[in-house]
């Protein structure tokens, strides 16, 4: 399933978004305090990957109206997805009217409980002519079969096709028809084993037909029911962050595992977990072998993951290459850092290294760790990058399009974060004391949202006029021969 689209209402700031289609990459532009990272965390909370909770009225709807306006079903998140062909062809198995559907829709209010449809649903129908053409083929067959039979039996099955006749009278309740036609239908067969009466196989043949339609209506209720909960558990999880904590370059496994045997789940624990997880590490096995003093394959392991993370940070860390090793003291973990291409491989822990690497280095270990196994979760990031060179930050986005096969939503207001070259991804959220926060997606609004997209555009195209090959004769002076002005400077007059 793929996120199409979405609309926030009745949240904080938001009285209603609007509708805010959604790429692969999209990018939400907008002045500060205009409610963009609002737009996130209720996006955040139809199937956030902690499980779903609770809204806070008191919190969460917005202050300027009453809090008796808002009840458990007062509509927060609405969203509309599309579907894969594989997820289409197990909805129709399950549905067979939902064959044509080609996106679902999923919401959720104050209260936990969530809604979800399929779009384009077709609607219950009947073939009414064909129905009537085989009731009247096969009721006057089966009293023509009863004629044949002594009193008692003749009676018996000419009032199960009496029954069947009455109850295969359509009603406009095609729900409550199909429930008094399937019982009508089981009579007859009943009735027509008890007296051994058969009809003909094309009678016989009708009256199975019937049966399948019948029993395709009754069951329609309880597999629409099934559908649309197969809706709410196909949705991707969302995964917002707002803040990139940074990893201590240093970490006592001794300790860490002590903490997490007495169910202490601080942040630190768990970046410290995500760090072992990316490098293929763990923490425990590290202690046990230095229990039992078995330090060769500690420096096997330990040598292994720096070489995975290096691999990777050298793909997506274009500053310049770097080296990334554990190594190993005791019980301790040290993160250590070099550029061995400098002249003075100097080696540093993590924690001296610039504040935009410790960023994009716990950029690097959350997200991967977050979303290893889960390809198909929504990432929501609110100001990614912001400690990052701007060379860096336009690193930044490309590794967003070519690393990740998540959908990605994030808010930035850095012209190195605009997708100027993908301009259907860009949206600009505005704030009015009237209508709250509303989003565009056709990136309108006043001269301080449109900044960044303004900027970003600029600097494009000084970049591609840079990047053009000049004439030589632009590079002389009119009447000076090309050769005068490559002269040194120290050459000309003082």
């Amino acid at each position: 399933m793929r996120l199409a689209s979405f609309q926030i209402t009745n949240f904080r700031s938001i009285n209603d978004s609007g509708s805010i289609d959604t790429p692969q990459i999209t990018a939400i532009l907008g002045r500060n305090d205009s409610g963009k990272s609002n737009l996130l965390r209720a996006l955040h909370s139809l199937n956030p990957a902690g499980g779903l909770a609770e809204l806070s009225p008191i919190k969460d709807f917005p202050r300027h109206r009453r809090l008796e306006e808002c009840q458990g079903d007062t509509p927060v998140v609405a969203t509309r997805w599309a579907l894969e062909d594989s997820e289409r062809a197990e909805l129709a198995q399950m549905l067979p009217r939902a064959a044509n559907v080609r996106h679902v829709t999923a919401g959720r209010g104050y209260g936990t409980a969530r809604w979800s449809g399929l779009e384009g649903l077709g609607d219950l129908s009947l073939d009414v002519s064909d129905i009537k053409g085989k009731v009247r083929k096969i009721v006057p067959a089966v009293k023509a079969a009863a004629e044949k039979l002594a009193d008692d039996a003749r009676a018996t099955l000419e009032q199960a096709a009496d029954a069947f006749d009455a109850a295969m009278i359509l009603s406009p309740d095609y729900i409550r028809w199909s429930a008094g036609a399937v019982a009508a239908l089981q009579s007859l067969r009943k009735a027509m084993a008890a007296t051994d009466a058969e009809l003909s196989d094309k009678q016989e043949q009708m009256l199975v037909e019937l049966e399948d339609v019948a029993r395709a209506i009754a069951n329609d209720t309880p597999a629409l029911a099934r559908a649309k909960e197969w809706v709410l558990q196909k949705l991707p999880r969302f995964i917002y962050v707002d803040e990139y904590p940074a990893l201590p370059g240093r970490q006592n496994i001794a300790e860490h595992l002590a903490r997490k045997g007495w169910g202490q789940d601080a942040p630190g624990q768990r970046n410290f977990e995500k760090l072992c997880k990316v490098a293929g590490l763990d923490p425990q096995q590290l202690q046990d072998l230095l229990e039992k003093n078995d330090q060769a394959t500690r420096n096997q392991l330990a040598n292994r993951a720096g070489s995975v993370v290096t691999a990777e940070i050298r793909r997506l860390w274009k500053d310049r290459e770097l080296k990334v090793r554990f190594n190993l003291d005791g019980p301790y973990m040290d993160t250590l850092v070099s550029d061995p291409n400098r002249a003075y491989d100097v080696e540093v822990n993590l924690d001296e290294r610039s504040r935009g690497f410790q960023w994009f280095f716990s950029f690097y270990v959350t997200f991967f760790a977050d979303t290893k196994g889960a390809g198909d979760a929504v990432l929501l990031l609110d100001e990614p990058g912001l400690h990052l060179h701007a060379r860096s930050q336009a690193d930044l986005l490309a590794h967003f399009e070519q690393d990740f096969g998540n959908q990605i939503i994030y808010t930035t207001h850095s012209p190195f974060m605009v997708p100027v070259h993908r301009p259907d991804a860009v949206r600009t959220a505005s704030m009015s004391e009237a209508a709250g926060t509303t989003v565009s997606n056709r990136a309108e609004g006043d001269a301080r949202t449109l900044y960044p997209l303004q900027a970003a555009l600029a600097l494009s195209r000084m970049a591609g006029e840079a990047a053009k090959p000049q004439p030589k004769e632009s590079t002389a002076r009119a009447g000076v021969p090309s050769r005068e002005v490559s002269e040194p400077a120290a050459s000309l007059p003082r």
